[in-house]
């Protein structure tokens, strides 16, 4: 335990040394300092649950019309268990990097630790390259996604414009996060952001609850094994959104208190995604089958609507939160990553934006899009990686003896540890990326094939036909 201990206090001096300019200027202004700048515990809480489900939380009760409700629930429980594990070995890991450069006398003012780094300071070059690759291209993705959840909402609120332009405006509106500087910065946002969930998610159930079963409705699922795997790729994906833990890690105070917050918010998490997918599943049916939007099936009144434009808030908050590692990573190849200039920096990230613009307008798929990033970047990104780079870590016995962070309490052995890490490698690999991977792209191929690149109104419906002229 004593290693432990000293690494743990090397690592809040260090952090408290970096800080210390910062929280003099923030007693001047206690209301943005309690708005603005954050890195307590609860902080971190708020950014992991907010971060964790955004737009998905829309597409899980088409996952179930995939799935069946049986295998909807425990694929929700199984892999949120996983994906707080993998969350885990992340942090295990991070406190390990920083405290062997803090004994290195390494400073790390103004400057973001990224999960590359972590990499490449524990594995060498080779990991670090596929940790940034994986890592960047999903986090890409990532926000892409976002920005079609944005246009595929608004459209419910105003079809007048095609969900196209409003991809175009949306990606003017969620280039100003480019603004924002760091993760310290999220701090109202988090808390604004899981409140907007949490009332979309309640809202879903109660307003299929209430509006009952449609005539008719038939509950088939499972009926082929393409449709069976995109769903469970797409809850996959769900509970992968740590791809930020590092990010998140590094703006805490304390970060060597995160070990359980990512558990703590998939608990959370769990009360919004199984109600409300349940709820729909229950009153729609096969019907989601073609609609993977739920807003598309709920009745339209003033309940939807406030749940629409809370969710397209909670969109660009996420965007941030997906695009300011890349941001940082950015910063980094062109060398202004130490730059204090809010100006400076946001002008820098923009040619960011730019590629997610353009790939959320060639792949407006909303729902098969989710399935395809999961099975194909996910997968590796914060499943596999961890795994194998924690086993990797601490596969020497003096590596293990001088370890920062013990196994935990309830795995109290290192044999148990690399049991669990190596079921999660194989199940990911074969099911996850093998079986999920196959029906993500066929079912992803099937839409380009439907609608084509560059759809002009994904899944919209037909407008009726103009009557003949008498």
């Amino acid at each position: 335990m004593l290693p432990q201990k000293q690494a743990e206090e090397a690592i809040v001096s260090s952090f408290n040394e970096t800080e210390n300019e910062e929280k003099e200027d923030q007693t001047v202004l206690s209301v943005k300092s309690f708005l603005w700048h954050g890195g307590s515990v609860y902080d971190a809480w708020f950014s992991c649950a907010s971060n964790q489900v955004a737009q998905v939380l829309l597409t899980l009760p088409y996952s179930f019309s995939q799935l069946g409700m049986l295998s909807g629930v425990l694929f929700q429980v199984f892999y949120g268990l996983m994906g707080s594990w993998t969350a885990y070995l992340i942090s295990v890991l991070y406190v390990e990097y920083r405290s062997r450069k803090e004994k290195e006398n390494v400073s790390f003012k103004n400057h973001v630790i990224q999960w590359f780094e972590v990499l490449d300071g524990l594995l060498g070059p080779y990991w670090k390259a596929i940790g940034l690759a994986f890592n960047c291209t999903f986090l890409l993705f990532g926000s892409v996604i976002q920005l079609i959840a944005c246009a595929s909402n608004i459209y419910y609120i105003n079809d007048r414009l095609d969900k196209r332009t409003w991809t175009y405006i949306f990606g003017a509106c969620c280039a100003t996060t480019v603004f924002i500087p760091s993760f310290h910065n999220y701090r109202i946002w988090s808390f604004l952001g899981l409140g907007m969930t949490t009332y979309t998610a309640w809202y879903m159930t109660i307003a299929a609850l209430v509006h009952g079963q449609v005539d008719g409705v038939s509950h088939s699922a499972p009926t082929k094994l393409v449709l069976y795997f995109t769903g469970a790729t797409n809850i996959l994906y769900t509970f992968g959104g740590h791809a930020v833990t590092v990010e998140i890690m590094h703006a805490m105070w304390k970060p060597q208190k995160f070990k359980y917050i990512y558990l703590l918010a998939t608990l959370y998490v769990f009360t919004l995604t199984l109600p409300s997918a349940s709820a729909v599943y229950w009153a729609f049916g096969d019907q989601l089958l073609n609609h993977s939007n739920a807003f598309s099936l709920l009745p339209k009144n003033g309940f939807r609507d406030a749940a629409v434009i809370l969710m397209l808030i909670h969109q660009f908050i996420t965007f941030g939160f997906a695009c300011t590692p890349l941001y940082f990573v950015w910063e980094k190849v062109i060398g202004i990553h130490d730059t204090k200039s809010i100006c400076v920096r946001a002008f820098a990230r923009l040619p960011v934006v730019i590629p997610i613009w353009f790939l959320a307008i060639i792949f407006p798929f909303f729902g098969p899009i989710n399935s395809a990033v999961g099975a194909l970047l996910v997968t590796f990104t914060v499943y596999i990686i961890p795994s194998m780079a924690h086993m990797l870590t601490y596969r020497k016995a003096s590596a293990r003896q001088n370890a920062v962070e013990k196994p935990p309490f309830f795995l109290p052995s290192w044999t148990g540890m690399y049991v669990v890490n190596s079921f999660i490698v194989i199940w990911v690999l074969v099911v996850g990326f093998g079986f999920g991977g196959w029906a993500s792209v066929t079912n992803f191929v099937k839409q380009v094939d439907t609608f084509g690149l560059f759809a002009k109104c994904y899944q919209c419906a037909k407008p009726p036909p103009t009557p003949p002229p008498h």
